[in-house]
């Protein structure tokens, strides 16, 4: 199954979106502050898409992936995988689509963010080749509560 670009007006926004919630559901409880994936509608994937990019693997989809522009690198954001098809290497083939994406684009490096309290995200990720380089706060919090990584290309 190839990677699958979206378009603003992808039939399958709705479909990444229940992914993208499905995915991320089971960190209600664990994170402080909540997931802003609560705030993501089929208009703001629309968005991401235009403004950025959006990738899937399967149909329907299996696994998503967001990638946006930043000044210095490829951001990687919500990186969602089904459940059941955890496993299988859906994350890791697009990472390794992020990483063709940001050469593409002229970027030397992606950037990603975990909430500090997914220290089993943080170690997928530093298996990925990902390395911490930040600890960040969200507004009205006085301690981390995001660890930025990035992996140079």
């Amino acid at each position: 199954m190839p990677p699958r670009r979206l378009l603003p007006d992808a039939a399958e926004l709705p479909q990444i979106l229940s992914l993208i919630h499905r995915s991320f559901a089971a960190m209600e409880g664990r994170i402080n502050p909540p997931s802003s994936v609560h705030q993501l509608t089929a208009a703001t994937l629309a968005e991401q898409c235009q403004q950025g990019e959006v990738w899937c693997l399967g149909d329907p989809p299996q696994a998503c992936v967001f990638l946006t522009p930043h000044s210095d690198c490829l951001y990687l954001g919500k990186l969602a995988t089904e459940t059941h098809c955890r496993g299988q290497g859906l994350a890791r083939r697009l990472i390794d689509l992020a990483c063709l994406r940001a050469r593409d684009l002229g970027y030397n490096a992606l950037e990603l963010q975990v909430r500090i309290e997914l220290i089993e995200n943080q170690q997928i990720f530093s298996r990925l080749g990902f390395a911490k380089t930040a600890e960040t706060a969200h507004a009205g919090f006085n301690h981390p509560t995001s660890v930025t990584m990035r992996r140079s290309l």
